[in-house]
């Protein structure tokens, strides 16, 4: 009877995530709200601030996705922490996808035990991804018009944690497999668009290599832009540069990159076509940070290689609000 009991609730739990589509409005727009680096820490009130902030911005902004991405739960039981944040999308029937940071599997579960326990969450759209695959949750989310047509791509990738290379430890970098990954993705998708890339966003932890050209012009051989928003302390990239970016601008489906990691960054950037951004720190004062706590909204326009974005702060406000390719 258990066996069966459990079957049954697998099957509706599989029936229940075929039915949720992604898709663009009656608008034409898709909006998705990052949190990053929450640094939940159960029975902290600190972290209840977080929770209240998340719950204003999703009343606020009514989005069709959230994205976490990475070092949510800093604490055991990881479990626990899990449940409390991600109720809060799941109390407002938002599906949502996580991508891990270098803190999350640094307590009671590993990677694949994070990954295997939320997926199972109904309104969880992540994947492990490949086993192949260095990482765990790599995938792709596909955001479909109203004929229910493929439209637009989301990218998830797991940018990994710590790495030691030639005696120096430093942050991970994509393997070289993730990036043919990519390349893989984003030629099968450009085939089905009759050869055009789908307009695509990219979402992971760890800043690459390449963010650190927005801020030094003296290592940047392209024309410098304007970069939004602040930026108060040093970029910390993974420690090699494996190609993802030259990837994806050869690809030419990214319009940009979203990424965390460093709690006193929320710009964005732009270079060889994409923008390169950073959520607004989503923690409160669980962990450092100078510039408070909040979220970035993002919304893609249907059949356009466009998108605006801001940032939402805990008490409600909007900042820094910019329109991809226009700003540039």
């Amino acid at each position: 009877m258990l066996l069966i009991a459990a079957l049954a609730a697998a099957t509706a739990l599989w029936a229940q995530k075929q039915q949720v589509e992604l898709r663009f409005d009656a608008n034409g727009a898709f909006k998705i709200v990052q949190f990053t680096d929450i640094h939940y820490v159960v029975d902290k009130e600190e972290s209840q601030k977080s929770i209240r902030m998340m719950n204003d911005v999703l009343d606020r902004e009514h989005p069709n996705l959230v994205v976490f991405t990475g070092d949510i739960i800093t604490c055991r039981p990881q479990q626990q922490g899990w449940d409390e944040v991600l109720a809060v999308p799941e109390r407002w029937g938002i599906p949502y996808a996580v991508v891990l940071g270098n803190h999350d599997d640094e307590h009671d579960l590993t990677r694949r035990q994070i990954m295997d326990y939320i997926t199972a969450k109904p309104f969880c759209l992540s994947r492990r991804g490949p086993d192949f695959l260095k990482g765990e949750g790599n995938f792709v989310l596909e955001v479909k018009d109203a004929g229910h047509r493929t439209a637009a791509l989301v990218y998830c990738m797991d940018s990994n944690a710590y790495a030691e290379v030639d005696g120096q430890k430093g942050y991970d970098s994509f393997g070289p497999d993730q990036v043919r990954w990519y390349q893989e993705n984003n030629a099968h998708y450009t085939r089905q668009n009759g050869g055009k890339p789908y307009p695509a966003l990219a979402f992971f932890h760890i800043p690459l290599q390449e963010y650190t050209l927005l801020n030094d012009t003296s290592k940047n051989y392209v024309k410098p832009r304007k970069v939004y928003g602040r930026r108060t302390e040093k970029e910390c990239p993974g420690i090699l540069n494996t190609g993802m970016f030259a990837a994806m601008v050869t690809g030419g489906d990214v319009m940009g990159t979203f990424v965390g990691h460093d709690h006193n960054n929320e710009y964005i950037g732009y270079l060889n076509g994409i923008c390169l951004g950073y959520g607004r720190f989503s923690g409160s004062k669980n962990t450092y940070t100078d510039i408070g706590y909040g979220a970035r909204v993002i919304v893609m326009k249907q059949g356009q290689r466009r998108f605006d974005t801001w940032i939402r702060t805990s008490d409600g406000q909007e900042e820094q609000r910019i329109s991809y390719p226009d700003a540039f």
